[in-house]
């Protein structure tokens, strides 16, 4: 697939990306309803997109069960999330964007660079394996590093562990996070976790500065930590 019109649709392409990263984030079993919700699409119509992904090779699923993606369609996710991560990777490095911005960009560029130029930037850039969100960036090869981190909401009170990657969708969340000093590589410490799904008491800064914030569950799933080691 080295040229745009070589490859399959922008629906396709966007569908195979939405249902790896459903899975790849660990969050439960991925549904119609899941994908519609990131899609801002209905129902049905991800029901019938899921008949011709069936029918193209790309996703199992059976009525009323949960989507997996193939071998095949697994491939073709990883092809379209390096264009994406390495785009905004350059956007960043190269053009000088803030990371709440790329994200939009990046999805319709995404569709239209050829493989050379998606080569040419992870060049420029010195191959980097993590985009500006944290996001681990594919292999041209198609494989994939898959770090022993967990969501900060899960993580257990006086747990100390550094943020290493953040949940890119939401462009406002990124600004309040920055805002509140929660980026990659920021160190964190769980003070307290109220019950019922309420706010993670976290003290953003182990060392020197140290704040307390206090972030809801939202928030706090938008976050993955490496925990310390056991000398850490």
């Amino acid at each position: 697939m080295g040229t745009a019109s070589e490859r399959p649709s922008t629906s396709v392409e966007d569908y195979v990306k939405v249902i790896y990263d459903l899975q790849e984030r660990g969050t439960g079993p991925v549904t119609i309803s899941g994908i519609a919700e990131r899609l801002t699409v209905s129902n049905s119509s991800v029901s019938g997109m899921l008949r011709k992904l069936s029918d193209l090779d790309l996703v199992a699923h059976v009525r009323y069960g949960d989507v997996h993606l193939t071998t095949t369609g697994e491939k073709l996710a990883l092809e379209v999330l390096r264009r994406h991560r390495l785009i905004e990777s350059y956007l960043v490095e190269a053009l000088g964007y803030s990371w709440d911005e790329v994200h939009d960009e990046a999805e319709i560029l995404e569709h239209v660079v050829s493989d050379r130029f998606v080569e040419r930037i992870a060049e420029h850039l010195g191959n980097p394996t993590v985009d500006p969100h944290g996001d681990p960036i594919p292999t041209r090869e198609g494989t994939i590093a898959a770090p022993q981190t967990h969501l900060l909401s899960e993580a257990d009170p006086d747990e100390v562990g550094t943020i290493v990657r953040v949940n890119d969708s939401d462009p406002e969340l990124l600004r309040y996070l920055a805002e509140h000093g929660l980026r990659i590589g920021t160190r964190v410490r769980v003070i307290d976790r109220e019950p019922f799904g309420g706010p993670l008491v976290v003290q953003v800064g182990v060392d020197d500065a140290q704040e307390r914030r206090s972030l809801g569950l939202i928030a706090a799933q938008a976050l993955w930590v490496l925990p310390d080691g056991p000398e850490g």
